[in-house]
């Protein structure tokens, strides 16, 4: 077990989660809530810092690993976790498998759905009256 790498995650998650927080909670003073502004700003953003990050730390050595693991896994993990989906579709897509990622996206977003309705419904059912 690394401990630093836990460590470095762990801080990353909290800057992030506060991050959300913040950026969701001046949005919704902004524009108001028609639309879940908050979500979809920091899903938007953190999906363009995850390829921005993937490109810029590859081929920097060891301690890019430290890099990714607060800036990637924690802070925009905290932040949202759309952009490891994001991230992950990059990656098929880099390597060849289109199918693969248009599959793993479909999956994911349906499957997502799905199960928040499922989850949903389960709640309402045993929720006590």
């Amino acid at each position: 077990m690394n401990w630093t790498l836990l460590w470095l995650v762990m801080a990353g998650g909290a800057l992030g989660a506060g991050g959300r927080h913040l950026i969701g909670a001046w949005l919704l003073r902004q524009v108001g809530d028609g639309l879940p502004w908050g979500t979809l700003a920091v899903n938007l953003l953190g999906s363009l810092a995850a390829g921005f990050l993937l490109v810029w730390l590859e081929g920097r050595g060891p301690g890019a690993l430290y890099a990714r693991a607060f800036l990637v896994v924690g802070v925009l993990g905290g932040l949202t976790t759309y952009s490891a989906l994001m991230l992950e579709c990059l990656l098929y897509a880099r390597t060849a498998k289109p199918g693969v990622m248009l599959g793993y996206l479909a999956i994911t977003l349906v499957g997502g759905l799905a199960l928040v309705w499922a989850g949903a419904r389960l709640a309402g059912w045993l929720r006590p009256v």
